[in-house]
């Protein structure tokens, strides 16, 4: 099994139940607040961590309450993560969640200590890079760090996964190129191509647009509906896996995750992604971020 590096996010969670979205004006009553650790970054780490996989994380924390809790939930399921800054003065980012009863969520993020992961940071921790194989990306930290790790892992040869959200519209096109896989949903290709996505046949030309910019393979998560795999020539769809959903947080990125850590054990890309859906569709009948992953094991019952 090959090393995998995350570099990214380290958010905590206020989750908040809701019977429904709230719309503009509307004061709505709802029915709980928890506190869950998060972050698209460390939730992948986690993912892969509690999946089994080597993993290790490269971000930023405060040195606050939250931080701490964070790097000991990582440590919990053997994330290496001595690539994690605590900064002294920084708050740990933070994320506020709104769930409603059919499990679907609304997030409003605060970067805090995201937004203070540097290119010298990354620098300090370059060694990681060099010994991880598949190196893992969001967009919750700054554009230019992305950037910056992507050119060194190019140039390193490693396979380099970009979950690219929150999705943003004016990213170059010269960033694209050299990314093995990127995993937007429908929404995020949406904001990435700049193209009505309504059909199937608007899903693959949006796909091929990033093909054109130098991606891969984009494999577009359609939620319950599965996902789709666009690569140069061809294309394929996955259905879902059909379950009760709960909560959507996480979902993605633990699809992410196992699809990662499938790759680090050799599996081909059309398998990476059928655990992806197998993790994914566990992670979204329980609540939570990093409390819906599953283990290996509960996957392969």
């Amino acid at each position: 099994m090959k090393k995998i590096v995350v570099v990214g996010s380290l958010n905590m969670d206020y989750v908040i139940e809701a019977p429904h979205m709230p719309v503009c004006g509307e004061t709505l009553s709802g029915r709980s607040v928890t506190l869950v650790p998060g972050g698209k970054g460390a939730n992948q780490a986690y993912a892969v961590g509690k999946l089994g996989g080597d993993v290790t994380m490269i971000g930023a924390v405060g040195r606050d309450s939250s931080g701490r809790a964070l790097l000991n939930n990582l440590k919990c399921v053997d994330v290496n993560v001595s690539g994690v800054a605590q900064i002294d003065g920084g708050t740990t980012g933070q994320a506020f969640i709104t769930v409603d009863d059919n499990g679907d969520n609304a997030i409003i993020i605060i970067a805090g200590t995201n937004g203070m992961v540097t290119k010298e940071l990354i620098d300090e921790h370059i060694q990681i890079i060099r010994e991880s194989a598949i190196v893992m990306m969001q967009l919750e930290i700054p554009y230019e760090v992305v950037e910056y790790v992507k050119k060194i892992a190019v140039k390193e040869g490693k396979t380099v996964i970009v979950d690219p959200a929150p999705a943003a519209a004016d990213l170059p096109d010269d960033f694209w190129k050299g990314i093995d896989y990127i995993k937007p949903n429908k929404t995020e290709l949406a904001i990435l191509t700049g193209l009505p996505l309504e059909t199937k046949e608007d899903l693959i030309q949006g796909a091929r647009t990033m093909l054109k910019k130098g991606v891969g393979h984009v494999i577009v998560t359609l939620g319950g509906d599965g996902c789709m795999l666009v690569e140069e020539g061809t294309e394929a769809f996955f259905p879902s896996h059909k379950v009760k959903a709960v909560d959507t947080t996480a979902a993605g990125d633990s699809f992410t995750a196992a699809f990662a850590l499938a790759l680090s054990q050799g599996k081909s890309c059309k398998e990476a992604i059928s655990l992806g859906q197998k993790v994914s569709s566990i992670a979204v009948t329980r609540k939570g971020a990093q409390t819906s992953i599953p283990t290996m094991a509960e996957v392969e019952m």
